[in-house]
């Protein structure tokens, strides 16, 4: 649900340390193999597992799908890459991937597709090609219940807070609208937001919609605050979509990844968040 990622910062940092990278992606489950050519009958998908909603790791098989390096993933990006090895007729590889190492990881080849809730920003753009639109959100800021900040209605009433987002992400760049908000330090991941937030060391993070909603199933003391129109974020449309990332030129693959997406109705996308909501794993 980026909906994410300052790709300068992150290309700059590839391109110095690119094997680096790689070997964090390693160990993370990428077995440190190139992805499958294109007329092999596997797909290899890379994503964090850290995003829920949009992916997770478990610890059993239950709604989730094997993990090349061990362990499960679940959650709506999982799902929509089941229905595109599908029709590709592959057997579908989820590539555990350490968020900073996928660009990396996909335009070396050592994957094949980044399902992993990324937004098709002009900057990613410049680098790898995006598929059509596979899931559209809105920006909220996740708080806590007791917080003086659970009632806010505006942007504004967030003066004086104490606000993160996502290391690399547009979501930690729009708290610059903010007018006198306090810009924390940025975190790598969505679970060390919510340990900061419920530790009181901020006042809130920026997150998609489906996000906080994962977050706030999995955590009764939290809640998240949403604005009306012209009250909240002011993001374009290529920020608050996701799209299937795919190596720059690589026009067959994404025609059919765009076919496969084609053939998902917008009532099962919307049936498939409301799943991977429901199936996250709380505090497992």
């Amino acid at each position: 649900m980026n909906l994410r990622k300052n790709l300068a910062k992150v290309l700059l940092v590839a391109g110095l340390a690119s094997t680096m990278f790689l070997t964090a992606c390693n160990s993370k489950g990428d077995g440190g193999t190139a992805a499958a050519p294109s007329d092999s009958g596997t797909l290899k998908v890379g994503m964090e597992c850290d995003y829920a909603p949009f992916n997770w790791t478990q610890t059993n098989e239950k709604n989730g799908y094997p993990i090349a390096a061990g362990g499960y993933a679940g959650g709506y990006d999982v799902e929509i890459a089941k229905e595109i090895a599908k029709s590709m007729d592959k057997k579908l590889e989820i590539v555990k991937t350490e968020w900073n190492g996928l660009t990396p990881a996909l335009t070396s080849g050592k994957i094949d597709l980044i399902i992993a809730g990324m937004s098709p920003t002009a900057e990613r753009k410049e680098t790898i090609d995006f598929s059509n639109t596979y899931y559209t959100s809105d920006l909220v800021i996740v708080v806590k219940k007791d917080s003086p900040y659970a009632k806010a209605k505006s942007l504004a009433d967030f003066k004086g807070a104490n606000i993160t987002g996502q290391l690399n992400t547009f979501h930690y760049d729009v708290i610059d609208q903010i007018e006198g908000v306090n810009k924390s330090t940025a975190l790598e991941t969505f679970p060390a937001m919510i340990v900061a937030l419920r530790s009181g060391k901020i006042d809130g993070y920026v997150s998609e919609r489906p996000g906080a909603l994962s977050a706030t199933s999995a955590n009764n003391d939290l809640n998240f605050v949403e604005f009306e129109k012209g009250k909240g974020f002011e993001a374009s449309e290529e920020d608050t979509s996701i799209s299937v990332g795919v190596k720059k030129g690589n026009d067959e693959l994404l025609n059919k990844v765009n076919d496969a997406l084609s053939k998902i109705s917008e009532e099962e996308r919307q049936s498939i968040m409301e799943e991977a909501v429901a199936n996250q794993p709380l505090g497992e």
